[in-house]
């Protein structure tokens, strides 16, 4: 599929804000609710610096997300090319995912990223960066609290609280199973935030995390492309 070159990759902390704060002007939030098919995309690290981005596409024909078949699967290794920074996180991961999705013969209707998207310091976090890449609407799920307030979520499945930011919602904390952590939704591009938690409740029937990154996580930590 195909990903389009929109920056050069960045060198500098101040290089590499400045491209999020202009491709952060390209975001949308609105688009389509209804998805044939998600890629989940995850990243692990073999080491301080050696990563395996890993991107599974599902199919998701079934109206629960219940009998979900892999259509086709894709990782890279590589070395992370830019060192850890809060709020930059995705410099280090973006280069062998897009590397990943470039090698993919199917483009799937929507990306679920192992991340976030509007809850994000600059509200541009990894979910919104790939979808203005790809130009594919796209999520974001973080297992952990990042940045913003927001209330526990009711334990019952479906539950949600929204997360604030600067007097916006950026977010939702998600409860995706009853009695279970909640997971941390936000949207990243061409997506309302009502659709990326439906979606992400019908990606999740057994499970707290979608099963798109589920398997993008067993892929990248221990998978082959055979």
């Amino acid at each position: 599929m195909r990903v389009n070159q929109l920056h050069s990759w960045p060198t500098s902390t101040a290089e590499a804000e400045a491209i999020q704060e202009r491709l952060r002007l390209h975001v949308e939030l609105t688009g389509p609710s209804a998805f044939t098919s998600v890629a989940g995309l995850d990243v692990h690290y073999h080491g301080e610096d050696d990563v395996a981005a890993a991107v599974v596409v599902l199919s998701t024909t079934a109206a629960t997300g219940d009998d979900l078949v892999v259509l086709e699967q894709v990782v890279v290794r590589g070395k992370a090319r830019f060192p850890y920074v809060p709020g930059l996180f995705a410099f280090r991961e973006l280069p062998a995912l897009v590397e990943a999705l470039e090698r993919l013969t199917v483009t799937p209707d929507l990306l679920v990223c192992d991340g976030y998207g509007l809850a994000h310091p600059r509200g541009f976090g990894l979910a919104c960066h790939l979808g203005v890449l790809t130009g594919l609407p796209a999520i974001g799920v973080g297992k952990t609290h990042f940045v913003g307030t927001h209330d526990a979520p009711d334990p019952a499945r479906g539950a949600w609280t929204p997360i604030e930011l600067d007097g916006s919602t950026v977010g939702r904390a998600l409860r995706t199973q009853s009695n279970v952590k909640p997971v941390y939704v936000s949207q990243g591009h061409r997506i309302t935030l009502d659709t990326a938690c439906a979606e992400v409740l019908r990606l999740s029937p057994y499970h707290r995390l979608p099963e798109p990154i589920r398997k993008a996580d067993h892929l990248a930590r221990h998978g082959d492309n055979r």
